[in-house]
């Protein structure tokens, strides 16, 4: 619908329509070119097991993706999702065109920022995976929408956002600090405090229930039973026990000489201390915890500096393998991809949700077109630094009209690094927030603030409460 409003318009959607349908027909050559959809060992598994039995996952899953999968359930086709998902992608871009425009950028420059979240292959290779990621992005997205759609804040904008927001975060626990970022965002503004007070309730009664969803189930009220683990394995990069010297119940838990490439491999480690403990990982949950806090307290310095040298991984000129194992790449595969089958959780899914599940493998002659797809890294990675630059100066001064897209952008590159590890997966949600930034941020552009699109049904209204 939102295309056809767009070629409806003036002259001025022309380019942002022309791209869109392009990325659109890039999009149904890659259902043409896979014969499913990407499904990874063991996280696409746990959310479609969660969707079968709607209860929260024990450790690092919430369960916000899986009710997606699970109103997807009827069709039994992970296929179809993949599908569905494209779509969203394709509405994550027109979400931020319409902003853009909202916010006086002309039609060649909105439609600019749009391109690496229409074309980027990472992006689209998110869309056609049961993973998470994607359904954070939109809604975050949708979230700036609704707080930056108006020049002054609405109570339905703000309830809307902070509903957004907690979806968000009960679909990956790294967003919900952005409650706080958008309400602060409030603050700064000088929203009527009632506002603010909304979108913080609107956000906070969502998560505080599910919580108690949570502890329904696992005994403890939390999003998720994995932070404790995750920061843990954080600290085995530079943790010294000697300096530390914490207490002999979580002395168990200090560098034992395992070493590996990377900090999130120490969770899965064998010999790593916390795999030496009795029982699940994840029981130990409270005591990494509490030894990740007095590492990071004991060593604040040799944190950080871990923690810059990982997010610097998301700017370089050519992918750096982090961990090892790992190839990153901003192209689309091209092969075919089992599954380990040895594994019970597959087969329990297979036969509940969708008996159609299998590895993924190219089919000609799309395959080989995807596979000659030309998207250099640097647009990936440089480009993202350069974006962060832009919006970042667009942050300061009295107006600050990037203020809050590149807060969020920040927030989400950095937040995952600090709390285990970078992943190059886990970067794509900050670039269409830094796209946004830095497309505000330009004061060259020619503008008018706020103006009349053909698209946008509500006219521009002030203080409504």
């Amino acid at each position: 619908m939102a295309s056809i409003l767009i070629l409806r318009g003036p002259a001025g959607h022309r380019l942002f329509g022309a791209a869109l349908a392009l990325a659109a027909a890039l999009r149904v050559l890659v259902m043409l070119g896979y014969d499913t959809a990407q499904v990874y060992w063991y996280d696409s598994f746990t959310y479609l097991d969660t969707a079968v039995h709607m209860r929260p996952g024990g450790a690092f899953h919430p369960a916000g993706y899986a009710w997606f999968l699970w109103l997807m359930r009827p069709f039994h086709s992970v296929y179809l999702i993949a599908g569905v998902q494209h779509v969203i992608g394709l509405g994550v871009a027109v979400m931020m065109y319409a902003l853009l425009r909202r916010r006086g950028l002309p039609g060649w420059g909105a439609a600019l920022a749009t391109l690496p979240v229409l074309f980027d292959p990472s992006f689209i290779r998110l869309e056609h995976s049961i993973l998470s990621d994607l359904q954070v992005i939109a809604l975050l997205v949708a979230a700036l929408l609704v707080l930056m759609w108006h020049e002054q804040v609405t109570a339905r904008a703000a309830v809307a956002a902070g509903l957004l927001i907690a979806l968000a975060g009960m679909t990956r626990t790294a967003a919900v600090p952005l409650l706080g970022l958008a309400a602060l965002y409030l603050l700064l503004r000088r929203t009527p405090w009632r506002r603010t007070t909304a979108l913080l309730l609107a956000g906070a009664l969502p998560l505080l229930a599910y919580a108690g969803w949570y502890a329904q189930h696992h005994g403890r009220f939390a999003l998720s039973g994995s932070d404790g683990v995750a920061l843990w394995a954080r600290t085995m990069t530079f943790a010294d026990c000697r300096i530390i010297q914490p207490p002999p119940e979580e002395a168990k838990l200090c560098p034992n000489g395992t070493t590996v490439d990377a900090a999130s491999e120490y969770v899965w480690a064998p010999g790593a201390s916390l795999n030496q403990l009795p029982g699940d990982r994840f029981l130990h949950n409270d005591l990494a915890r509490s030894f990740a806090l007095k590492a990071i307290a004991a060593q604040p310095l040799d944190y950080l500096r871990e923690v810059a040298r990982d997010t610097s991984l998301a700017f370089t000129w050519e992918p750096v393998r982090h961990p090892r194992r790992v190839t990153p790449t901003a192209s689309f595969p091209y092969g075919s991809w089992g599954l380990p089958e040895e594994h019970a959780l597959i087969h329990k899914v297979r036969a509940e949700y969708d008996p159609a599940i299998r590895g993924m493998s190219s089919v000609e002659p799309y395959g080989s077109v995807l596979a000659a797809y030309p998207y250099p890294w640097f647009l990936h990675g440089t480009l993202f630094g350069v974006l962060l630059l832009v919006g970042a100066a667009g942050s300061v001064g009295r107006r600050r009209p990037a203020l809050l897209p590149w807060g969020f952008a920040m927030f989400l590159l950095v937040a995952p690094v600090a709390a285990i590890d970078f992943d190059h997966r886990y970067v794509l949600p900050a670039i269409p927030m830094a796209c946004l930034a830095a497309a505000l941020a330009v004061p060259a552009l020619p503008r008018r603030r706020f103006p009349d699109l053909s698209f946008a049904s509500l006219p521009l209204r002030r203080n409504v409460s």
